[in-house]
Formats: structure tokens, sequence, C-alpha cells
């Protein structure tokens, strides 16, 4: 690590506050083990002085039906170097990402973000730090490959980021929400007010210097993915949606070609008619009712989509609502 230059950066020989943000929902299974783990990691920097005696460790509660909640308030008695936000309601991993990133900006120099699940390796985030300290106010942790994926998971993943390339969205290939953040990117991100959070798309439009650190990911610790196949497709359609107008571009494009076809039909309707060939029949008339009606249907689709998001951006509702707060101090 450069302690030079961090001494230099923060004044005299004061090292970066460094704040752990975990959005939980549903996580009883796992939280003591993944506190246990970055109690130990935190301690440890703090005590050689890689990072400051004032980092915590934030779990933030996404309105929880289980006892997460109260598992994180037994913690925090535990380990004063735990805090904990509780949100009134269920707002999705965004959100919940969101207020803890939010809250934490208000104490640390630096914020990382990860999962509770423990897929992400916890050591990797000391590496973020030292690239922290060279100057990146951005540090993105990458998967190193994803060998134990299941081929089906490792190929709709690959096509997501993909289409998300293809249809102009700026993304890192194979990185989630396990990032650190500087002072200065989290500024900025609280100037985004939309209530569409799709982060992984944010982030990188921040600008600053950034890096990579690449990581092995694990198997969940315990308990069961929040993210099944539903919530993927529907957090690949917000992802797109959110970042790209080209589905709309898509759509038009398509409308304009079944224009094209319905011409070329009707000129083919009327020659075989003049021809004196027409038979009664409803197999090219069936297809054609049915391709036209998919195609509008298909664009319709696509621009309730954007409509419903222009909907929910107009009314400015919050975005989350923080019922209770443990050792924010």
């Amino acid at each position: 690590m450069r302690l030079g230059f961090a001494a230099a950066f923060f004044g005299g020989n004061m090292m970066a506050v460094i704040w752990y943000v975990i959005p939980c929902y549903n996580e009883q299974e796992v939280i003591e083990e993944t506190a246990e783990r970055l109690v130990s990691l935190v301690s440890g920097m703090a005590a050689s002085g890689k990072i400051s005696e004032k980092s915590r460790i934030l779990f933030v509660d996404d309105g929880s039906a289980d006892m997460t909640w109260h598992k994180i308030c037994k913690l925090s008695k535990k380990y004063p170097l735990i805090c904990g936000l509780k949100l009134s309601a269920n707002r999705g991993h965004q959100n919940a990402l969101l207020a803890g990133l939010m809250t934490a900006k208000k104490y640390a120099d630096a914020v990382i973000s990860m999962d509770a699940d423990l897929q992400d390796d916890i050591n990797a985030s000391g590496r973020m730090i030292e690239c922290f300290y060279e100057g990146n106010e951005i540090v993105y942790g990458v998967r190193r490959s994803r060998k134990k994926d299941t081929a089906f998971k490792r190929i709709t993943a690959q096509l997501f980021y993909r289409t998300l390339k293809l249809l102009g969205a700026e993304v890192v290939y194979n990185h989630a929400d396990y990032r650190l953040m500087g002072k200065k990117a989290l500024e900025a991100l609280s100037e985004y007010g939309e209530v569409n959070l799709f982060l992984r798309g944010i982030v990188p439009q921040l600008g600053f210097q950034c890096c990579t650190v690449e990581y092995d990911r694990g198997e969940r610790f315990a308990g069961e993915s929040k993210y099944p196949f539903r919530k993927m497709m529907s957090f690949a359609v917000e992802g797109i949606t959110s970042f790209s107008i080209r589905p709309i571009k898509i759509a038009g494009f398509f409308g304009f070609a079944s224009i094209l076809v319905s011409i070329v039909m009707l000129i083919y309707c009327v020659a075989e008619k003049i021809a004196g060939r027409t038979v009664p029949g409803w197999s090219s008339l069936g297809a054609s009712i049915w391709a036209v009606g998919g195609i509008q249907l298909f664009i319709m689709g696509i621009i309730g989509e954007y409509i419903g998001k222009i909907y929910f951006e107009t009314k400015q509702r919050p975005r989350y609502i923080i019922e209770a707060e443990i050792n924010l101090n």
C-alpha cells in the first residue's frame, strides 16, 4: 500500500475512514457469519494502520420479514463498529443500497458496497482500498470467471451484458454491486434523482478515475438467493430501459417494416386478383394478421414500459423511508 500518498492525501498520518454498506433482505441465516468476518477484517485493517479506527460496517435492512433486523440490533450491541439502518418497507436492493450509501457518505472518506450472502470475496476489499489510496475514486469488483455458474446462468449473464452494451448502456462487464466509491463519487451520485435505479449503469456515468479489482466469487454461505429467474429478468429490463432509448427505435423499425410488408402484400393481392388466381383460403391472411398483431403488441409493450417509468418519475415519491437507525453517530 502506498502509505506516503495516503498520508499526503488525508493530511498528516490520518488514514481513510472506510464504511462497508451491506443491503439485507431476509438474511437471518447468514448475517451473523457476515458480521463476524467483516468485523475481523475491519478491525485487523484498523489495528495495522491501513484504515481509520472510525471505519464502520452498516447493515441496511430492506423491510425484511424475518429476524434480520433483530439480529442487526444484537450485533450492534456486541460490536460497536456495526451500525444499522432499517427501511420502513421493502424497496428493492438498489434503493436499499442507495439508502446505505447516502447515509455512509456523511461519515466516510470511501464506502464499499457488497451483498450479505458472502459470495463476494471480502478480502478483495483490501485491494480496493489500496487502489483508492492510489487516487482512484471508484474501484469495481469484477468476477475473474463464471466457471462456478450453471451453463444457463452463464449464458444469460453474458447475453445481459452484451445486450446492454449493444443498446448503448455503459456497464462494467462481470461487475455487480461490489465496489468502492470515494466521497466525491458519492456526492455526485446524490445528484441523480431518478426513482428507477440501476446503479451499475449510473456509477460509470459519474466519470472520475477508476480501476477494477478481480476476485473469485464463492458459493452463497446460507439461505436462498434473492434473485430468482423472474427477478433477474425484471432487473435486466430495468437496466435496459433506464439507460437506453434504442428499444423505442427498434420498435419504430419494426413498425416501419410491418408497413412495408403490408404494402407488398397489398400489391401481391391486387396482382393475384387481376390475374384471376385468387382462391378462397385463410392461411396467408391468418399469418399476416398474427404477424402484424404480434408486432403491434410488442411495440406497445416497449412503449408502455417507458411510459410506466415516466409515470413513476413524475410522481417524485421518496425512494426509501428510514424507520430506525443504530449506532450512527
